[in-house]
């Protein structure tokens, strides 16, 4: 696949940079400026990023930070038994749990949310950094709610990290995903408070808070272009009736 004269590789992480001086020179510049692809696209264009991670993938299996990329391009992809495969070879790789709240998110997407809970109980959460463990909460909550526990996902979500005013890069999909579990449960007052609360934690848009939170409000936003097109259309010329003119 194609890839632009300004991607040079040296754009990754300096740790996956370290992963690939085990290969040769060339070959290592290479994988690394199809792992630069695969970030650069996820977002965007999940589709593309999968198709460099298969290049990645097929340049350099054995290396922790590949396999790692094309689980996450998989998962962005909604290949859920491809991600958990390649997540499973990277955390064998590096032994670290890292991985573990996204690999229960896949069991999710496979339809075994009972899976997903036994993972949220499992001793490799208590390894999780603070992040992480937030992570595997918005997991195991949302498995209840694959389950029909509505109540059930509330409760998982209450937590010191929810109550804390301390914004945190988790703390705005941490807000949102109470808020909808609320709302699930017709509790909307209650959802239209932790809407609020996300919006004030969403610093960089991560989340459609402010969306949900104008549609509980009742506001409606009329298209820019919509609204333009309207004006410019003459209005309808009404034939008027000077003094003095109409006539018996």
């Amino acid at each position: 696949m194609p890839i632009p004269e300004d991607v040079t590789g040296e754009e990754i992480d300096k740790d996956v940079r370290q992963e690939l001086q085990s290969l040769p020179k060339t070959l290592a510049d290479d994988v690394a400026r199809n792992l630069v692809m695969v970030a650069r696209l996820i977002d965007e264009d999940p589709e593309g990023a999968y198709g460099y991670s298969k290049v990645a993938l097929r340049l350099a299996s054995r290396v922790a930070a590949v396999r790692e990329a094309a689980g996450f391009a998989a998962y962005a992809n909604q290949k859920y038994s491809e991600a958990l495969a390649e997540f499973r070879a990277a955390r064998r790789m590096t032994g670290t749990v890292d991985l573990w709240p996204v690999m229960a998110d896949c069991e999710r997407g496979l339809g075994r949310p009972e899976k997903a809970l036994d993972m949220a109980g499992a001793p490799e959460v208590h390894k999780l950094d603070k992040a992480g463990q937030v992570e595997m909460r918005l997991v195991a909550a949302g498995a209840r709610r694959d389950m029909g526990q509505l109540d059930a996902a509330i409760v998982t979500l209450q937590s010191p990290e929810l109550a804390s005013n301390a914004v945190h890069p988790w703390t705005a999909r941490l807000r949102y995903a109470y808020a909808d579990a609320l709302l699930a449960a017709g509790r909307e007052g209650e959802a239209r408070e932790w809407f609020a609360k996300a919006v004030e934690a969403d610093r960089d848009g991560s989340t459609d808070a402010s969306d949900r939170l104008a549609e509980l409000d009742g506001v409606e936003f009329l298209d820019a272009l919509d609204e333009s097109e309207d004006a410019g259309e003459p209005e309808s010329a009404e034939p008027s009736v000077e003094d003095g003119d109409d006539k018996d």
